[in-house]
């Protein structure tokens, strides 16, 4: 490990950054660093935006190179102490794509088509709950609060602790897993010892469960994304989907207005309004 990158771990840590970004962030910089075979210190704001183009040049996804821009930022302002041209230094504006949204329906073939009781406790805990597949593998049996018929969500996306509801179909489910696999530390515990399941794992069980739905792209996030939509149109308001989703802003919520196809077939078209001959 170089000084300067030790420098910027320990500066990330100083600033509470979680350990996933303080990974991609330091992997960005060297990649950075490697591209042009020279320390980071030896170039400034024209090689971030070079770096960029070459980014946009090699079809890189635009989180990649607002994830590289961001690192290199940090680096530049925080650790290195200088200022780079700003003005030049852009964020890759994002495509505005709606995420596939599985139906009710197709949540339960989903489920169904999950045979690791394991696994499929955990699917159902993403659906029920709304968390993310980091927040998800991370629970511990002692988040799950049945008295107040809560979970826990500790340190979710942002640092953030929060309560989501427990659904009593999910309770008595993850008390079957609990006396299944009397589980310690973890609430879904991986292959390896004090480890809890990798996000890769669940992942992987899906790409084989979507056969049950034709193959489409579902993802562990497309769990949370049914969640979401599916209490929007039963009719819980947004507000209270935002703060049990853990989202920082209103902003990020009002997507499921734009995914739901029942709530867009409830709108009534002017043209019915109107007596034509």
């Amino acid at each position: 490990m170089t000084a300067l990158r030790e420098r910027m771990i320990e500066d990330m840590r100083i600033c509470n950054l979680s350990p996933e970004t303080i990974r991609n962030y330091a992997g960005q910089v060297a990649q950075f660093a490697r591209h042009f075979g020279r320390s980071p210190e030896n170039l400034d704001g024209n090689d971030v935006r070079t770096y960029q183009l070459h980014l946009i040049k090699k079809r890189r996804s635009f989180s990649t190179v607002n994830q590289a821009t961001a690192a290199l930022l940090f680096l530049y302002r925080r650790t290195l102490g200088r200022e780079l041209e700003v003005e030049r230094i852009r964020f890759a504006k994002k495509a505005s794509r709606l995420p596939f949204v599985p139906s009710p329906q197709e949540v339960e073939r989903l489920i169904n088509a999950i045979t690791q009781p394991l696994h499929r406790a955990l699917a159902m805990t993403m659906y029920a709950a709304g968390l993310r597949v980091s927040e998800a593998v991370a629970l511990r049996p002692a988040d799950i609060d049945s008295k107040q018929m809560v979970i826990r969500i500790v340190q979710g996306k942002g640092r953030k602790d929060r309560f989501v509801p427990l659904s009593p179909v999910l309770l008595d489910q993850l008390r079957r897993h609990y006396r299944r696999i009397r589980p310690t530390n973890w609430l879904f515990p991986g292959g390896v010892a004090g480890q809890h399941i990798s996000t890769a794992a669940i992942t992987r069980v899906l790409r084989h469960a979507r056969h049950a739905i034709g193959h489409k792209p579902v993802t562990p996030h497309s769990f949370r994304h049914a969640c979401a939509t599916h209490l929007l149109e039963a009719g819980t308001d947004l507000r209270t989907i935002q703060v049990m989703l853990g989202h920082a802003s209103i902003k990020t919520t009002t997507v499921y207005l734009r995914v739901s196809p029942k709530l867009i077939s409830t709108v009534k078209s002017p043209l019915d309004s109107l007596t034509l001959s």
